[in-house]
């Protein structure tokens, strides 16, 4: 695996965009187009996860995430670092697995310290649940970073390949209007939230 400080390389140089291009043989435009729906797809896909877990943890329903919608940001943007940092590696199921882990892992850790110690505000906490082994001050657990590898694997080997095949079938103008619709929506579901919130 190359050395962490060239990411930001890769990023300053659209070095995803590249090797998804390489890949699957599209255009700049329409890899933006099919990022914005990984990155709604990423957070439906947590708020899902997280009502079913905390349903059988708590015993009972809760909306969980920080947002109106049925979405968590955490999720749609660990969605799309996963890609930045697998793209790469997607011929080696076990390497993107360990990255996904990995990444995923110190995203979360972060996002719940700088939440906590900036804005005095805890979205999580692993103390309180249950499979919470390898708990680090709350904010990952053993449980959470292995899902989010498993979810890695499903993410590149399923989710984005199927993503691309509709968006090659599909007409590019609906696609694509859905798609900046849905993130704009996210987006501002994000920033309204925060902001009557705060």
């Amino acid at each position: 695996m190359k050395n962490p400080k060239y990411i930001c390389y890769y990023i300053n140089r659209g070095y995803m965009i590249k090797e998804l291009n390489k890949q699957y043989k599209l255009n700049k435009k329409s890899i933006l187009n099919i990022l914005l729906i990984i990155f709604v797809i990423g957070g439906i896909f947590g708020f899902i996860y997280e009502t079913i877990f905390y349903k059988i943890d708590l015993g009972y329903f809760t909306k969980r995430g920080s947002t109106y919608g049925p979405w968590i940001p955490i999720y749609g943007f660990g969605s799309l670092l996963i890609i930045l940092t697998t793209i790469k590696y997607n011929k080696k199921p076990l390497l993107v697995f360990l990255i996904s882990t990995l990444v995923t892992g110190i995203l979360e850790y972060l996002t719940g310290y700088i939440l906590l110690n900036t804005f005095n505000l805890r979205l999580w906490d692993y103390n309180n649940e249950i499979l919470n082994f390898g708990n680090i001050n709350g904010f990952i657990c053993l449980r959470s970073v292995l899902f989010f590898g498993i979810s890695g694997l499903l993410l590149m080997y399923f989710i984005l390949p199927t993503v691309i095949k509709i968006y090659k079938k599909s007409n590019k103008r609906l696609f694509n209007t859905i798609s900046i619709i849905l993130s704009t929506l996210f987006i501002l579901d994000i920033i309204i939230y925060r902001c009557l919130h705060m």
